[in-house]
């Protein structure tokens, strides 16, 4: 077993030695967790079959699942891919460095344990100065998945990496809590139309502001087949059984309300996720609030780590309010149907 050692970092001035330790072991094969905007990443050098297989093996990640390669500044592109579609270069030049992921047609030099046998490769720009100062130092692109064990809700701060993989990789690098906190939007541009892949933390509309008319993968209904990272497998997913309730808010939580009831009858432990405009419209069940509905980002944010506390407080039973599909409440609630496993209740 690798002992994992966790390094903290300052996320506004990245200490230089720290990093270039950590850009040392990505050089030389290893794996280092870092934070991103999005979710902490699991990286290890995109160009290395070696460690792109050593990810799949501390995940317990499918093989078929291809992995996000990071890069911190436009010319890396380059080396890596055969061209930039249209459209991408005006993307890139508003949305990178975000949380954006853009298909590409990958040169040779990315094996194929990477884009798991795929001749694309998904790349993108991370918004973290730590992940970019580590991208810089280690002189290669990275390899980065999020930094948990397969199908767990991602992790959205260090102490949730530490709990999945230690013993497993080389080094995390704690630059605190991650403020998106979901994975970044996954976008194809091979087609007539521009393709979202995976909702994420740039939301459609924003997509739409440069490309016009822009579609959601039918991949991503329930029994269609995914085509991108974090879609295929279940995934997001607490220990705890979790229904998801849809429908207006009021119809929810009376909903939620005769549901937690019948499953505490049954001695069931219930854990409510809430909103900060419902949670004390709920007279039983362990009620934590997930954030404002108003402020997306604050749901977002907050989601993950709201899943992983049910799992910590041992709750059988999850039930979990729908919010709007608006901006970034489409990627909120694509995650939300994944770690419910498709168990949703419209009301």
């Amino acid at each position: 077993m690798l002992k994992t050692r966790l390094v903290a970092v300052d996320k506004d001035y990245p200490q230089q030695q720290l990093i270039n330790a950590a850009a040392e072991i990505i050089r030389a094969g290893g794996l280092v967790a870092f934070p991103t905007e999005t979710v902490y990443g699991l990286g290890g050098n995109a160009l290395d079959e070696d460690a792109a297989a050593k990810i799949y093996a501390a995940k317990g990640r499918p093989q078929d699942n291809p992995l996000i390669v990071h890069i911190q500044h436009i010319k890396e592109l380059e080396g890596i891919v055969e061209d930039v579609p249209p459209g991408a270069d005006e993307l890139m030049k508003t949305f990178w460095p975000g949380p954006l992921t853009i298909l590409f047609r990958k040169k040779p030099v990315i094996p194929s344990g990477t884009t798991a046998g795929l001749d694309t490769v998904a790349i993108r720009m991370p918004d973290h100065r730590i992940a970019l100062e580590l991208i810089k130092a280690a002189g290669v692109p990275i390899a980065a998945p999020s930094a948990n064990i397969s199908g767990k809700p991602s992790p959205t701060c260090a102490q949730d990496v530490l709990e999945d993989l230690n013993g497993k990789i080389d080094m995390i690098l704690d630059g605190g809590t991650c403020p998106v906190g979901v994975e970044s939007t996954v976008l194809d541009l091979s087609g007539p139309v521009p393709l979202i892949l995976r909702p994420g933390g740039l939301p459609k509309e924003e997509l739409e502001k440069i490309l016009g008319h822009v579609e959601i993968d039918p991949g991503l209904s329930p029994g269609q087949r995914p085509r991108s990272p974090g879609q295929k497998y279940r995934h997001y997913a607490p220990k705890a059984h979790m229904t998801l309730v849809e429908g207006p808010v009021k119809l929810q939580i009376a909903k939620i309300i005769d549901l937690a009831g019948s499953l505490e009858s049954s001695g069931k432990r219930v854990g409510i996720m809430a909103t900060a405009q419902t949670r004390q419209e709920y007279p039983l069940g362990i009620v934590l609030s997930v954030g404002d509905r108003d402020a997306p980002l604050t749901i977002s944010s907050n989601l993950f780590s709201i899943l992983r506390k049910f799992d910590r407080l041992g709750v059988d039973e999850i039930l979990a309010e729908g919010i709007s599909r608006e901006g970034l409440g489409l990627a909120v609630m694509n995650r939300l149907y994944k770690a419910a496993g498709y168990n949703i209740i419209k009301v």
